[in-house]
């Protein structure tokens, strides 16, 4: 992370990982995006609860990026992002395809 010119975290779930990955952004100044999928809650002081705020206000993501915090189980909605990420990449494949010489 500290040698590339642009980084994101999609971080589904919390605890640890989250932690370190956030960390490692913290060395190069913050990550450029920043996608986080959990449940957690802020009013039990949490990592995984926190919002992005407070990892911009740490320096683990840039104060211009715009972080957000889905609030949903990672293992129903990670899925859905993958899916929906290849159904995009195909649909423009098809389009293309379709397209007349």
């Amino acid at each position: 992370a500290v040698d590339a010119r642009r980084t994101g975290m999609l971080i589904c779930g919390g605890g640890l990982v989250k932690h370190h990955i956030c960390n490692a952004n913290l060395m190069r100044n913050g990550a450029d995006y920043a996608v986080f999928v959990n449940t957690g809650q802020e009013f039990d002081g949490s990592d995984s609860g926190a919002k992005p705020d407070e990892a911009v206000s740490w320096g683990k993501v840039r104060p211009e990026a715009t972080p957000v915090k889905v609030c949903a189980d990672a293992t129903l909605l990670l899925p859905l992002l993958v899916a929906q990420t290849f159904a995009r990449e195909r649909g423009a494949e098809a389009a293309a395809a379709a397209a007349p010489p």
